[in-house]
Protein backbone atom coordinates (compact mmCIF):
# COMPACT_ATOMS: atom_id res chain seq x y z
CA UNK A 1 0.00 0.00 0.00
CA UNK A 2 1.20 3.73 -0.79
CA UNK A 3 2.28 5.53 2.28
CA UNK A 4 2.14 8.84 0.83
CA UNK A 5 -0.39 11.34 1.98
CA UNK A 6 -3.07 12.14 0.07
CA UNK A 7 -4.30 10.13 -2.97
CA UNK A 8 -7.72 11.82 -3.94
CA UNK A 9 -10.47 10.35 -5.57
CA UNK A 10 -12.75 13.02 -6.83
CA UNK A 11 -16.48 11.57 -7.06
CA UNK A 12 -18.96 13.60 -9.82
CA UNK A 13 -22.06 12.85 -8.37
CA UNK A 14 -23.85 13.59 -11.88
CA UNK A 15 -21.50 10.58 -13.54
CA UNK A 16 -23.01 7.36 -12.61
CA UNK A 17 -19.99 5.70 -13.49
CA UNK A 18 -18.38 7.78 -10.95
CA UNK A 19 -21.16 7.11 -8.18
CA UNK A 20 -21.12 3.47 -8.75
CA UNK A 21 -17.41 3.37 -8.15
CA UNK A 22 -17.43 5.13 -5.06
CA UNK A 23 -20.03 2.91 -3.51
CA UNK A 24 -17.80 0.35 -3.96
CA UNK A 25 -15.35 1.89 -2.47
CA UNK A 26 -17.24 2.51 0.49
CA UNK A 27 -18.66 -0.51 1.14
CA UNK A 28 -15.52 -2.38 1.14
CA UNK A 29 -13.53 -0.02 3.57
CA UNK A 30 -14.01 1.52 6.69
CA UNK A 31 -14.24 5.40 5.81
CA UNK A 32 -14.74 8.05 8.39
CA UNK A 33 -16.40 11.63 7.01
CA UNK A 34 -13.88 14.48 7.01
CA UNK A 35 -15.57 17.72 8.30
CA UNK A 36 -14.76 20.29 5.49
CA UNK A 37 -16.48 23.93 4.97
CA UNK A 38 -16.28 23.08 0.96
CA UNK A 39 -16.87 19.54 0.21
CA UNK A 40 -17.50 16.54 1.62
CA UNK A 41 -15.12 14.48 2.09
CA UNK A 42 -14.24 10.71 3.42
CA UNK A 43 -10.91 9.40 4.40
CA UNK A 44 -9.58 5.70 4.58
CA UNK A 45 -5.41 5.62 5.62
CA UNK A 46 -4.29 7.40 2.58
CA UNK A 47 -7.20 7.84 0.23
CA UNK A 48 -9.60 10.67 0.20
CA UNK A 49 -12.85 10.83 -1.10
CA UNK A 50 -14.03 14.41 -2.31
CA UNK A 51 -17.34 14.92 -3.61
CA UNK A 52 -17.92 17.19 -6.48
CA UNK A 53 -21.29 18.52 -8.45
CA UNK A 54 -19.88 19.42 -11.54
CA UNK A 55 -18.44 17.58 -14.20
CA UNK A 56 -14.81 16.03 -14.06
CA UNK A 57 -13.41 17.21 -16.97
CA UNK A 58 -14.29 20.95 -16.17
CA UNK A 59 -12.05 21.08 -13.10
CA UNK A 60 -9.34 22.65 -13.91
CA UNK A 61 -7.54 24.26 -11.01
CA UNK A 62 -9.47 21.68 -9.03
CA UNK A 63 -6.17 21.07 -6.66
CA UNK A 64 -5.32 24.28 -5.85
CA UNK A 65 -9.19 24.49 -4.33
CA UNK A 66 -8.73 21.78 -2.62
CA UNK A 67 -5.39 23.02 -0.71
CA UNK A 68 -7.49 25.85 -0.04
CA UNK A 69 -9.90 23.73 1.74
CA UNK A 70 -7.36 21.59 3.37
CA UNK A 71 -7.13 18.55 1.35
CA UNK A 72 -3.52 18.10 -0.30
CA UNK A 73 -3.06 15.76 -2.79
CA UNK A 74 -0.10 13.75 -4.11
CA UNK A 75 -2.78 12.03 -6.40
CA UNK A 76 -5.64 12.92 -8.08
CA UNK A 77 -7.32 10.31 -9.55
CA UNK A 78 -10.57 11.22 -11.42
CA UNK A 79 -13.27 8.29 -10.88
CA UNK A 80 -15.24 8.63 -14.34
CA UNK A 81 -17.42 6.95 -17.08
CA UNK A 82 -16.51 6.48 -20.62
CA UNK A 83 -18.19 7.12 -23.37
CA UNK A 84 -17.97 5.61 -26.94
CA UNK A 85 -20.37 4.98 -29.86
CA UNK A 86 -19.33 1.19 -29.87
CA UNK A 87 -20.67 0.09 -26.79
CA UNK A 88 -17.91 -1.40 -25.48
CA UNK A 89 -17.24 -2.98 -22.10
CA UNK A 90 -14.41 -1.84 -21.29
CA UNK A 91 -12.12 -0.16 -18.31
CA UNK A 92 -9.87 2.61 -19.19
CA UNK A 93 -6.84 4.65 -17.78
CA UNK A 94 -5.69 7.59 -19.32
CA UNK A 95 -4.19 11.33 -18.44
CA UNK A 96 -5.40 14.86 -19.84
CA UNK A 97 -4.62 17.43 -21.55
CA UNK A 98 -5.24 18.99 -25.01
CA UNK A 99 -3.05 18.95 -28.11
CA UNK A 100 -5.22 21.55 -30.43
CA UNK A 101 -8.32 22.93 -29.34
CA UNK A 102 -10.04 22.77 -25.67
CA UNK A 103 -13.26 21.51 -26.55
CA UNK A 104 -14.25 19.38 -23.81
CA UNK A 105 -12.38 20.87 -20.39
CA UNK A 106 -8.96 22.47 -19.74
CA UNK A 107 -7.21 24.61 -21.93
CA UNK A 108 -5.97 24.71 -25.51
CA UNK A 109 -2.25 23.58 -26.07
CA UNK A 110 -2.34 22.63 -22.33
CA UNK A 111 -1.27 18.94 -21.38
CA UNK A 112 -1.98 17.83 -17.50
CA UNK A 113 0.69 16.57 -14.97
CA UNK A 114 0.32 12.28 -15.62
CA UNK A 115 0.51 9.95 -13.12
CA UNK A 116 3.15 7.00 -15.01
CA UNK A 117 3.40 4.94 -12.13
CA UNK A 118 0.21 5.30 -10.85
CA UNK A 119 -1.30 4.52 -14.54
CA UNK A 120 1.07 1.16 -14.87
CA UNK A 121 -0.37 -0.17 -11.76
CA UNK A 122 -4.05 0.46 -12.42
CA UNK A 123 -3.93 -0.92 -15.97
CA UNK A 124 -2.06 -3.71 -14.71
CA UNK A 125 -4.61 -4.68 -11.56
CA UNK A 126 -7.45 -4.07 -14.15
CA UNK A 127 -6.24 -6.28 -16.75
CA UNK A 128 -5.90 -8.99 -14.12
CA UNK A 129 -9.13 -8.92 -12.30
CA UNK A 130 -11.31 -8.72 -16.08
CA UNK A 131 -9.92 -12.03 -16.40
CA UNK A 132 -13.21 -13.16 -14.73
CA UNK A 133 -15.72 -10.66 -16.20
CA UNK A 134 -16.84 -9.33 -19.57
CA UNK A 135 -14.99 -6.41 -19.73
CA UNK A 136 -11.48 -5.36 -21.20
CA UNK A 137 -9.32 -3.41 -19.75
CA UNK A 138 -6.93 -0.61 -21.83
CA UNK A 139 -4.74 2.62 -21.94
CA UNK A 140 -6.20 5.47 -23.58
CA UNK A 141 -4.27 8.55 -25.64
CA UNK A 142 -4.30 11.68 -23.65
CA UNK A 143 -7.25 13.77 -24.39
CA UNK A 144 -9.81 16.25 -22.49
CA UNK A 145 -9.41 18.20 -19.51
CA UNK A 146 -9.17 19.02 -16.96
CA UNK A 147 -5.19 20.77 -18.29
CA UNK A 148 -4.50 23.24 -15.42
CA UNK A 149 -3.61 20.61 -12.41
CA UNK A 150 -0.41 20.82 -10.88
CA UNK A 151 -0.44 17.67 -9.15
CA UNK A 152 -0.35 14.93 -11.34
CA UNK A 153 -3.54 12.85 -12.15
CA UNK A 154 -5.75 10.59 -13.93
CA UNK A 155 -8.69 9.43 -15.15
CA UNK A 156 -9.55 5.98 -14.23
CA UNK A 157 -13.05 4.92 -16.43
CA UNK A 158 -15.74 2.88 -16.48
CA UNK A 159 -17.45 2.19 -20.31
CA UNK A 160 -18.96 2.34 -22.18
CA UNK A 161 -23.25 2.92 -22.19
CA UNK A 162 -25.77 3.74 -19.07
CA UNK A 163 -25.64 -0.01 -18.57
CA UNK A 164 -21.58 -0.56 -17.85
CA UNK A 165 -21.61 2.45 -15.94
CA UNK A 166 -23.91 1.31 -13.03
CA UNK A 167 -22.53 -2.64 -13.42
CA UNK A 168 -21.71 -3.38 -9.73
CA UNK A 169 -18.93 -5.89 -11.03
CA UNK A 170 -17.13 -3.02 -13.13
CA UNK A 171 -17.70 -0.40 -10.04
CA UNK A 172 -16.27 -3.38 -8.08
CA UNK A 173 -13.20 -3.98 -10.01
CA UNK A 174 -12.11 -0.46 -10.57
CA UNK A 175 -12.58 0.29 -6.67
CA UNK A 176 -10.15 -2.41 -5.91
CA UNK A 177 -7.91 -1.31 -8.03
CA UNK A 178 -7.39 2.08 -6.55
CA UNK A 179 -7.17 0.45 -2.91
CA UNK A 180 -4.42 -1.80 -3.84
CA UNK A 181 -2.51 1.17 -5.81
CA UNK A 182 1.26 0.98 -4.98
CA UNK A 183 4.49 2.79 -5.87
CA UNK A 184 6.43 1.11 -8.10
CA UNK A 185 9.17 2.92 -10.24
CA UNK A 186 9.49 2.15 -13.96
CA UNK A 187 11.14 3.99 -16.93
CA UNK A 188 8.66 6.23 -18.15
CA UNK A 189 7.91 7.09 -21.68
CA UNK A 190 6.00 9.33 -24.31
CA UNK A 191 4.49 7.62 -26.84
CA UNK A 192 3.48 8.55 -30.01
CA UNK A 193 1.03 6.67 -32.67
CA UNK A 194 -1.59 3.98 -32.56
CA UNK A 195 -5.76 4.08 -32.60
CA UNK A 196 -6.93 5.99 -29.26
CA UNK A 197 -7.04 3.35 -27.45
CA UNK A 198 -3.28 2.61 -28.06
CA UNK A 199 -3.45 -1.15 -27.76
CA UNK A 200 0.55 -1.20 -28.51
CA UNK A 201 1.85 1.12 -25.72
CA UNK A 202 -0.88 -0.85 -23.48
CA UNK A 203 0.19 -4.30 -24.34
CA UNK A 204 3.84 -2.72 -23.78
CA UNK A 205 2.78 -1.78 -20.44
CA UNK A 206 1.35 -5.22 -19.62
CA UNK A 207 4.51 -7.68 -20.98
CA UNK A 208 7.71 -5.40 -20.21
CA UNK A 209 8.40 -2.85 -16.84
CA UNK A 210 8.15 0.71 -18.64
CA UNK A 211 5.47 3.03 -18.39
CA UNK A 212 4.10 6.02 -19.90
CA UNK A 213 2.68 9.62 -19.64
CA UNK A 214 1.33 11.35 -22.13
CA UNK A 215 0.47 8.96 -24.98
CA UNK A 216 -0.97 10.79 -28.61
CA UNK A 217 -2.37 8.58 -31.45
CA UNK A 218 -2.47 9.39 -35.08
CA UNK A 219 -5.21 11.71 -35.06
CA UNK A 220 -3.08 13.83 -32.61
CA UNK A 221 0.19 14.00 -34.57
CA UNK A 222 -0.43 16.79 -36.97
CA UNK A 223 -0.66 19.32 -34.01
CA UNK A 224 2.35 18.20 -32.01
CA UNK A 225 4.97 20.84 -32.22
CA UNK A 226 8.20 21.63 -30.10
CA UNK A 227 6.54 23.25 -27.52
CA UNK A 228 3.86 20.61 -27.05
CA UNK A 229 6.33 17.73 -27.17
CA UNK A 230 8.57 19.08 -24.96
CA UNK A 231 5.82 20.13 -22.13
CA UNK A 232 4.77 16.07 -22.58
CA UNK A 233 8.31 15.19 -21.71
CA UNK A 234 8.87 17.36 -19.04
CA UNK A 235 5.15 16.82 -17.23
CA UNK A 236 5.75 13.61 -17.60
CA UNK A 237 9.14 12.97 -16.30
CA UNK A 238 9.74 11.16 -19.38
CA UNK A 239 13.00 9.34 -20.20
CA UNK A 240 12.45 8.41 -23.77
CA UNK A 241 10.47 8.39 -26.48
CA UNK A 242 8.08 5.47 -28.05
CA UNK A 243 6.67 5.43 -31.59
CA UNK A 244 4.09 2.97 -32.96
CA UNK A 245 5.89 2.78 -35.96
CA UNK A 246 3.68 0.69 -37.75
CA UNK A 247 1.00 3.34 -37.43
CA UNK A 248 2.59 6.57 -38.49
CA UNK A 249 3.27 7.76 -41.16
CA UNK A 250 7.24 8.34 -42.32
CA UNK A 251 7.35 11.95 -42.47
CA UNK A 252 5.63 12.44 -39.41
CA UNK A 253 7.91 10.32 -37.35
CA UNK A 254 10.98 11.69 -39.22
CA UNK A 255 9.41 15.07 -37.93
CA UNK A 256 8.91 14.04 -34.69
CA UNK A 257 12.28 11.85 -33.90
CA UNK A 258 14.40 15.56 -34.51
CA UNK A 259 12.06 17.50 -32.48
CA UNK A 260 12.87 14.52 -29.92
CA UNK A 261 16.36 14.63 -30.37
CA UNK A 262 16.95 18.09 -30.41
CA UNK A 263 15.39 18.57 -27.06
CA UNK A 264 17.60 15.64 -26.18
CA UNK A 265 15.57 12.85 -25.66
CA UNK A 266 15.95 8.90 -27.17
CA UNK A 267 13.46 6.87 -29.28
CA UNK A 268 13.50 3.37 -28.26
CA UNK A 269 11.93 0.66 -30.46
CA UNK A 270 9.64 -1.91 -29.05
CA UNK A 271 12.81 -4.51 -29.21
CA UNK A 272 14.83 -1.86 -27.54
CA UNK A 273 12.62 -1.79 -24.66
CA UNK A 274 12.19 -5.42 -24.51
CA UNK A 275 15.59 -5.95 -24.12
CA UNK A 276 16.07 -3.25 -21.07
CA UNK A 277 13.18 -5.13 -19.26
CA UNK A 278 14.11 -5.65 -15.90
CA UNK A 279 17.63 -3.63 -16.09
CA UNK A 280 17.64 0.11 -14.57
CA UNK A 281 17.10 2.31 -17.64
CA UNK A 282 20.14 4.81 -16.95
CA UNK A 283 22.31 1.33 -16.69
CA UNK A 284 20.56 0.36 -19.97
CA UNK A 285 21.47 3.61 -21.96
CA UNK A 286 25.11 4.15 -20.94
CA UNK A 287 25.80 0.29 -21.92
CA UNK A 288 24.20 1.44 -25.35
CA UNK A 289 26.86 4.06 -25.33
CA UNK A 290 29.81 2.30 -24.89
CA UNK A 291 27.70 -0.55 -27.67
CA UNK A 292 27.99 2.56 -29.77
CA UNK A 293 31.27 3.09 -29.83
CA UNK A 294 32.42 -0.44 -30.55
CA UNK A 295 30.05 -1.03 -33.62
CA UNK A 296 27.45 2.00 -34.60
CA UNK A 297 24.66 -0.06 -36.00
CA UNK A 298 24.46 -3.09 -33.72
CA UNK A 299 22.44 -4.15 -30.58
CA UNK A 300 23.20 -5.22 -27.69
CA UNK A 301 20.95 -8.37 -26.05
CA UNK A 302 21.47 -9.77 -22.90
CA UNK A 303 21.03 -13.59 -21.61
CA UNK A 304 18.82 -14.38 -18.86
CA UNK A 305 21.98 -14.80 -16.80
CA UNK A 306 23.53 -11.75 -17.26
CA UNK A 307 20.44 -9.88 -16.56
CA UNK A 308 20.22 -11.35 -13.26
CA UNK A 309 23.44 -10.45 -12.18
CA UNK A 310 23.22 -6.82 -13.27
CA UNK A 311 20.29 -6.84 -11.52
CA UNK A 312 21.21 -8.15 -8.51
CA UNK A 313 24.23 -6.51 -8.25
CA UNK A 314 24.08 -3.09 -9.67
CA UNK A 315 21.85 -0.61 -9.21
CA UNK A 316 22.11 2.68 -11.24
CA UNK A 317 25.42 2.74 -12.39
CA UNK A 318 27.24 0.56 -15.39
CA UNK A 319 29.73 -1.84 -13.75
CA UNK A 320 33.11 -2.33 -14.80
CA UNK A 321 32.59 -4.43 -18.28
CA UNK A 322 34.45 -7.06 -20.52
CA UNK A 323 34.51 -7.21 -24.09
CA UNK A 324 35.79 -10.40 -25.84
CA UNK A 325 35.99 -10.81 -29.47
CA UNK A 326 36.01 -14.51 -31.36
CA UNK A 327 36.80 -14.25 -35.23
CA UNK A 328 34.16 -12.69 -37.35
CA UNK A 329 34.05 -15.14 -40.52
CA UNK A 330 34.43 -18.19 -38.38
CA UNK A 331 31.16 -16.96 -36.55
CA UNK A 332 29.21 -15.75 -39.91
CA UNK A 333 30.02 -19.27 -41.17
CA UNK A 334 28.76 -21.31 -38.30
CA UNK A 335 25.53 -18.90 -37.93
CA UNK A 336 24.84 -19.58 -41.16
CA UNK A 337 24.75 -23.73 -40.90
CA UNK A 338 23.06 -23.64 -37.14
CA UNK A 339 22.17 -20.50 -35.52
CA UNK A 340 19.87 -22.07 -33.27
CA UNK A 341 23.38 -23.80 -31.66
CA UNK A 342 24.95 -20.92 -31.09
CA UNK A 343 22.10 -18.97 -29.33
CA UNK A 344 21.22 -22.14 -27.05
CA UNK A 345 25.10 -21.90 -26.11
CA UNK A 346 25.20 -18.25 -25.41
CA UNK A 347 22.30 -18.20 -23.61
CA UNK A 348 23.23 -20.33 -20.89
CA UNK A 349 26.10 -17.88 -20.24
CA UNK A 350 26.23 -14.81 -18.20
CA UNK A 351 27.21 -12.46 -21.00
CA UNK A 352 25.63 -9.83 -23.37
CA UNK A 353 26.18 -10.04 -27.11
CA UNK A 354 25.82 -7.78 -30.17
CA UNK A 355 23.84 -8.27 -32.95
CA UNK A 356 24.18 -6.07 -36.69
CA UNK A 357 21.13 -4.13 -38.23
CA UNK A 358 20.82 -7.01 -40.16
CA UNK A 359 19.65 -9.35 -36.78
CA UNK A 360 23.28 -11.56 -37.07
CA UNK A 361 25.60 -12.25 -34.20
CA UNK A 362 28.24 -10.03 -33.90
CA UNK A 363 31.95 -11.33 -33.18
CA UNK A 364 32.01 -9.13 -29.51
CA UNK A 365 30.60 -10.21 -26.76
CA UNK A 366 29.99 -8.30 -23.16
CA UNK A 367 30.89 -9.78 -19.57
CA UNK A 368 31.44 -9.15 -16.53
CA UNK A 369 34.89 -10.44 -15.50
CA UNK A 370 37.74 -11.64 -16.96
CA UNK A 371 37.29 -15.36 -16.29
CA UNK A 372 33.90 -15.14 -17.67
CA UNK A 373 35.07 -13.37 -21.07
CA UNK A 374 37.86 -15.55 -21.64
CA UNK A 375 35.90 -18.64 -20.86
CA UNK A 376 32.57 -17.66 -23.33
CA UNK A 377 35.13 -16.86 -26.39
CA UNK A 378 37.06 -20.54 -25.88
CA UNK A 379 33.68 -21.78 -25.98
CA UNK A 380 32.06 -20.18 -28.48
CA UNK A 381 34.98 -20.08 -30.96
CA UNK A 382 34.89 -24.09 -30.42
CA UNK A 383 31.45 -24.61 -30.76
CA UNK A 384 31.68 -22.92 -33.82
CA UNK A 385 34.71 -25.44 -35.47
CA UNK A 386 32.72 -27.98 -34.46
CA UNK A 387 29.88 -26.85 -36.40
CA UNK A 388 31.70 -25.98 -39.38
CA UNK A 389 33.23 -29.49 -39.21
CA UNK A 390 30.15 -31.54 -39.00
CA UNK A 391 29.23 -29.61 -42.44
CA UNK A 392 32.11 -29.28 -44.55
CA UNK A 393 35.72 -30.97 -45.23
CA UNK A 394 38.19 -29.15 -42.96
CA UNK A 395 41.94 -28.98 -41.64
CA UNK A 396 42.98 -27.53 -38.48
CA UNK A 397 46.32 -26.64 -38.50
CA UNK A 398 49.12 -28.58 -35.97
CA UNK A 399 49.12 -25.73 -33.38
CA UNK A 400 45.35 -24.68 -34.14
CA UNK A 401 46.31 -21.02 -35.60
CA UNK A 402 44.61 -21.71 -39.21
CA UNK A 403 41.14 -23.60 -40.29
CA UNK A 404 41.27 -24.50 -43.80
CA UNK A 405 37.44 -25.29 -45.17
CA UNK A 406 36.59 -26.79 -48.24
CA UNK A 407 33.43 -24.94 -49.72
CA UNK A 408 31.53 -26.65 -52.62
CA UNK A 409 29.84 -24.07 -54.62
CA UNK A 410 27.79 -23.68 -58.29
CA UNK A 411 30.09 -21.90 -60.80
CA UNK A 412 28.12 -19.92 -63.11
CA UNK A 413 30.92 -19.90 -65.15
CA UNK A 414 31.63 -23.57 -65.83
CA UNK A 415 27.77 -23.68 -66.66
CA UNK A 416 28.33 -21.36 -69.40
CA UNK A 417 31.03 -22.72 -70.93
CA UNK A 418 28.62 -25.97 -70.84
CA UNK A 419 26.08 -23.89 -73.24
CA UNK A 420 23.61 -23.36 -70.24
CA UNK A 421 22.19 -20.24 -70.23
CA UNK A 422 21.56 -18.16 -67.36
CA UNK A 423 17.93 -18.73 -65.66
CA UNK A 424 15.81 -21.53 -64.37
CA UNK A 425 18.28 -24.36 -65.60
CA UNK A 426 21.03 -22.30 -63.48
CA UNK A 427 18.21 -22.64 -60.75
CA UNK A 428 17.75 -26.79 -60.92
CA UNK A 429 21.80 -27.35 -60.77
CA UNK A 430 22.23 -25.30 -57.80
CA UNK A 431 19.47 -27.53 -56.18
CA UNK A 432 21.76 -30.81 -56.94
CA UNK A 433 19.28 -31.79 -60.16
CA UNK A 434 20.34 -32.98 -63.35
CA UNK A 435 19.81 -30.95 -66.38
CA UNK A 436 19.66 -31.78 -70.39
CA UNK A 437 20.99 -29.03 -73.20
CA UNK A 438 21.26 -30.38 -76.84
CA UNK A 439 20.87 -33.88 -76.03
CA UNK A 440 23.55 -34.07 -73.50
CA UNK A 441 22.82 -34.62 -69.75
CA UNK A 442 24.45 -32.30 -67.08
CA UNK A 443 25.11 -33.59 -63.69
CA UNK A 444 25.45 -30.43 -60.86
CA UNK A 445 29.22 -32.43 -60.05
CA UNK A 446 29.82 -30.87 -63.59
CA UNK A 447 29.01 -27.44 -62.40
CA UNK A 448 30.63 -27.01 -58.80
CA UNK A 449 34.16 -26.08 -57.80
CA UNK A 450 35.87 -26.63 -54.35
CA UNK A 451 36.62 -23.45 -52.93
CA UNK A 452 39.15 -23.14 -50.02
CA UNK A 453 38.80 -20.80 -47.17
CA UNK A 454 41.63 -19.96 -44.90
CA UNK A 455 40.25 -18.85 -41.34
CA UNK A 456 42.83 -17.63 -38.75
CA UNK A 457 42.39 -18.82 -35.51
CA UNK A 458 43.56 -15.58 -33.48
CA UNK A 459 43.15 -16.13 -29.66
CA UNK A 460 39.87 -14.78 -28.13
CA UNK A 461 40.95 -10.75 -27.14
CA UNK A 462 39.83 -9.62 -24.00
Amino acid sequence: MVNENNITIICSLPDPASVNIVEKLRLTRNWKPVENNCFKVFRFKCFTIVEIKGHHIYQDSLDTRLEECGINSKLIIFASRHSSKDGRKILTVHTTGNVNEAKFGGRAHELAVPAPYAMRNLICSLKRMCKDSSFEATLEATHHGPSNLHTPSLFIEIGSTQTEWKDDVAGKIVADAILMLQKNGAPVAVGFGGGHYVSRQTKLVYETGITFGHIFPNYQLPFLDKDLVKQAFLKSGADFAYFDRKAMKDDVRSNLTEIIHHLGHKVLRESDIREMDGLPFEMYIQLQQKVKKLCANCKIRFTETIKQELKSTCKEQVPAIIFSKIDSELLRMAERVDRNRIEKLIEKEGIAYLEDENGRFSHILISLTDECAKRVAEMLTLECINIIKENYQVRLDADKSQLTVTVRRFSPQRAEELGISRGPLFGKLARGEEVIINGKTIIPDMVYEDIEKIIKLKNPRV
